[in-house]
């Protein structure tokens, strides 16, 4: 892909998506090692992560205080109902009134009924905002996620961000609507019934107090390990969406290599992993439920027995201790709770944390440079590169005596064969290509040189490279003249697609300028940058929407049908008509529904479609059968002669839509020239070109080059 360096391995050391290799070993691990890409870990409580969905939560404060003061009212409404009792018990019962007990009881009735009410209106309360809050938080990642670099993106599994805006928003909005509202109302209700013991008999209220420094103690012992647990279970459940996204994408891989099993056991592994993590999580809630449980349910034992000695004893009435002992009963859900409620506020905590993870990711800025020091700069940067058009840096040439001697067994006949093919080939009228090699005047009043794309000292290095690494461009210094194509050529992994990503700013140089007719790139918005720039990458990425809106994501927003059909007719991709539904069609998800040539041509359709001032095109033959190749270069002919153009190109046919060559050795511009100069002066490029192995072509009486061959047939 276009912002992907060649790298078989993900992040953590595994296979990437799509490799056949057995991806089991990614499952051994219980604890992966931390991200690379993540912040480092802050000893941060709970109580400061969650303090972060403040502003989040503010627009719907009002509703929210609300809806926590009718559940307040609520459950204290319950607390009534032990006075009633007393009431009964010492009034209508001890004077055997049976109009006094019905009385009571309508009395509990009316009580039941207002509280289920009340808290049948804080659910209202709360539901519409809190998923307004979720919706909203979501809706900010995703645009977030945009903005991010590049870089980010190759670092960080989809599947962990996927899992950030699921299931981790659904755990903050289930904190927000009932443990955040309940750990405030079982407290004030704890509050307000211990008052009401300790007023009735605060002999047995203390008795009913004694376990609550122990229950302290352990609600605090129980935070600190539940949150590690969580952050480790909600880590794994995003390992795992991240597997079964892979084996969805890259099922025809698992299919076509016979993986499905391997990929069974590795997914079996992670989920085994979780369902052991998710165990820890239940053994730390049953050993707090067992002690938050068992010391309050002692306390009321001895509390009953101490009260029925004194009722025995005359020292306390038999309603006082109804109602004392219904009192400590209606406490024990608000105590009982405590333990599960402080479980999901410590997921709802790790949820956060991971969250804010994301959003606080640098964003890509807008502006890096202001036109004075972007002007500056270049004008530093001229002074250091010169003048010239491109800098030719002497650099090694392949040792491989086979490749060094194949390129000079038949010079003469692979000059021959590059000439002519080229001639054959572009049938670009000799004043029209001339006026492209002179082209300087087409740069918009841009003083001579200064038009067109410029590469000047370029550089880069991938922000997680070891510090010893070397760049993967150590100095790029390139023109490409207004109206021109020029091809790029290099060896795999040479960076060539890492170049081409620098040119809409999907990777930013770390020394270095780009120019487009004379303005830096940073002295741009990427909103303008993108505008004057169009890309085709090598594996084109479509999106689950009809033909006809991929297409246009290329084009200007009020962009119709006349340029969809313009860019479909240009890209050879008329078969979009012919679909069930025309470009109305569905592709499906990454335009699996078509062969990888229609998935190629639309992306180059949506490329051209906008007609940019300069076009970047990495590789756009690479999956188109001969027949439709030759057309589609004859209408690349037709654009490339409209745009600016810098082309990766992997094989002659392609080669030969450029008017110049450039090579791209060891992060360096090596050589510049046509086709055919470079075909006999530079050993390198012969031997690119020619796809000579090591055993070579020699007495095969095979063609010794790929344009041999591009040649032979077509003079037949």
């Amino acid at each position: 892909m276009a912002t992907t360096r060649v790298d078989t391995k993900d992040r953590r050391g595994r296979p990437a998506a799509g490799d056949p290799a057995d991806r089991t070993g990614r499952a051994d691990r219980a604890d992966p090692p931390a991200r690379p890409d993540a912040p480092p870990r802050r000893d941060r409580s709970a109580v400061r992560s969650l303090l972060r969905l403040w502003p989040y939560v503010r627009p719907v404060r009002a509703r929210w205080f609300t809806a926590a003061v009718v559940a307040v009212v609520a459950s204290c409404t319950g607390l009534v109902i032990p006075l009633v009792l007393k009431w009964i018990v010492d009034g209508p019962v001890a004077d055997r009134d049976p109009r006094g007990v019905w009385l009571g009881a309508l009395y509990l009735l009316l009580i039941g009924v207002a509280e289920a009410l009340l808290f049948g209106l804080r659910r209202w309360l709360v539901a519409r905002p809190l998923a307004g809050v979720e919706a909203g938080m979501r809706a900010e990642l995703y645009r977030h996620l945009q903005r991010l670099p590049v870089a980010f993106h190759d670092r960080w599994a989809s599947g962990q961000l996927l899992s950030r805006g699921t299931t981790d928003l659904m755990l903050v909005r289930m904190f927000l609507a009932f443990p955040l509202t309940f750990l405030l109302v079982n407290s004030v209700t704890i509050l307000v019934g211990m008052i009401i013991m300790l007023v009735q008999d605060w002999v047995l209220g203390l008795v009913l107090l004694v376990p609550a420094v122990p229950v302290m103690i352990v609600c605090w012992l129980f935070e600190k390990k539940y949150a590690l647990v969580a952050r480790q279970a909600q880590d794994q459940v995003g390992d795992l969406t991240t597997v079964v996204e892979e084996s969805v994408l890259g099922i025809r891989i698992v299919k076509g290599f016979g993986r499905h099993r391997s990929q069974a056991r590795a997914f079996h592994e992670l989920s085994r992993t979780l369902r052991g993590t998710e165990l820890a999580k239940a053994r730390l809630l049953a050993a707090i439920w067992l002690v938050i449980v068992t010391l309050p349910e002692l306390a009321i034992g001895a509390a009953l027995v101490l009260g029925t000695v004194r009722v025995s004893d005359g020292e306390l009435s038999a309603g006082t201790l109804v109602a004392f002992l219904s009192t400590a009963l209606a406490l024990r859900w608000p105590i009982d709770s405590i333990g599960f409620l402080l479980a999901m506020s410590q997921e709802a905590a790790t949820a956060t944390e991971r969250y804010f993870e994301v959003m606080d990711a640098e964003q890509e800025r807008e502006r890096e440079r202001t036109p004075e020091s972007a002007s500056a700069a270049g004008t530093a940067a001229a002074t250091a590169t010169g003048d010239a058009e491109a800098e030719v840096v002497p650099d090694s040439r392949p040792t491989a005596d086979a490749a060094e001697g194949s390129s000079e067994a038949a010079p003469d006949s692979r000059t021959a064969v590059g000439s002519a093919s080229g001639a054959a080939a572009d049938p670009r009228p000799a004043a029209d290509a001339a006026a492209v090699r002179a082209g300087e005047g087409a740069g918009g009043g841009e003083p001579q040189g200064t038009g067109g794309l410029r590469f000047d000292g370029v550089a880069f290095r991938y922000p997680d490279a070891p510090a010893d690494a070397p760049p993967v461009l150590a100095r790029i210094d390139l023109h490409i003249r207004p109206g021109e194509t020029m091809a790029l050529v290099g060896a795999t992994g040479s960076g060539k697609t890492t170049l081409t990503a620098l040119i809409p700013r999907l990777h930013e140089a770390t020394a270095g300028r780009i120019t487009l007719d004379g303005t830096d790139i940073t002295a741009m918005s990427r909103r303008e940058l993108r505008t004057l720039v169009a890309v085709a990458f090598e594996e084109p990425t479509l999106f689950s929407a009809t033909v006809g809106e991929n297409v246009l994501m290329g084009a200007a927003p009020d962009a119709g049908e006349a340029e969809l059909a313009r860019a479909l007719s240009v890209a050879q991709a008329d078969f979009a008509h012919d679909l069930p539904q025309g470009t109305d069609t569905q592709v499906g998800e990454q335009g699996l529904s078509l062969s990888g040539g229609q998935r190629q041509r639309l992306a180059l359709a949506r490329a051209v479609v906008g007609r940019p001032r300069f076009l970047v095109l990495d590789d756009p033959l690479s999956a188109l059968d001969v027949h439709t190749e030759a057309l589609v270069e004859a209408a690349l002919r037709r654009v490339l002669a409209e745009t600016t153009a810098l082309v990766v190109a992997h094989r002659p046919s392609t080669v030969l839509l450029a008017d110049r060559v450039a090579l791209l050795s060891r992060g360096r511009i090596a050589a510049v020239g046509t086709h055919h100069e470079l075909l006999r002066t530079n050993a390198e490029y012969a031997w690119l070109m020619s796809g000579a192995t090591e055993a070579g072509a020699a007495g095969t009486g095979a063609p010794t080059s790929r344009t041999e061959k591009t040649e032979k047939e077509a003079g037949r």
